[in-house]
């Protein structure tokens, strides 16, 4: 790791810090494992920079692409149709979440019908698709450590939405998929 690679991690660091701040003292949050998961792909993202933009014919750079582009996109899904339709407002006062978390309505349509998580899942591709831009042990490592820990974020957010929308949303859990419908 050369020096500007680890300024650079420490900026991000800094940034993911400052937005995760409230969680980091409550393990049983799930904003505690997203931080870790995003340090983890924060690490990656700075290792792999040198390679970002390498032989885009190459088949790891293709497959990264892929990934990164699908990730923005159920990212996107995700983000319009809770803030659309899960009716955020003051009714969640738990100060862990982000405005657009404190949904009051439980969304089951769109993206969600089929993926109980998409923020995540688009995490998930995010680290996979920064992964593949140059693969080596210590990328796989860290890939693998992020997809856990987003795991991880996502059974605590489930037993957070479970505490909230009780039995409509254990209900919710038996017709969806975690993370990739038919796979996870």
């Amino acid at each position: 790791m050369t020096i500007w690679q680890l300024v650079a991690f420490v900026m991000l660091s800094a940034v993911l810090v400052g937005i995760s701040w409230r969680t980091l003292g409550n393990p049983r949050s799930h904003g505690f494992y997203r931080f870790f998961a995003w340090e983890a792909m924060a690490l990656m993202l700075v290792l792999n920079a040198p390679s970002w933009f390498g032989d885009r014919g190459e088949l790891n750079q293709r497959i990264s692409w892929v990934l990164l582009s699908l990730s923005l996109l159920v990212l996107f899904a995700g983000v319009y149709q809770m803030r659309r339709f899960g009716q955020a407002g003051t009714q969640r006062q738990d100060d862990e979440l982000f405005a657009f978390e404190r949904t009051s309505q439980l969304v089951t349509g769109g993206i969600f019908r089929y993926i109980r998580h998409p923020m995540y899942c688009s995490l998930l591709l995010l680290a996979w698709g920064i992964a593949f831009k140059r693969i080596d042990a210590l990328i796989v490592l860290l890939a693998v450590l992020s997809s856990v820990l987003l795991w991880c974020a996502a059974r605590c957010e489930e037993r957070e939405c479970l505490a909230y929308f009780g039995d409509a949303y254990r209900q919710y859990m038996g017709r969806s998929w975690m993370f990739l419908p038919l796979v996870l």
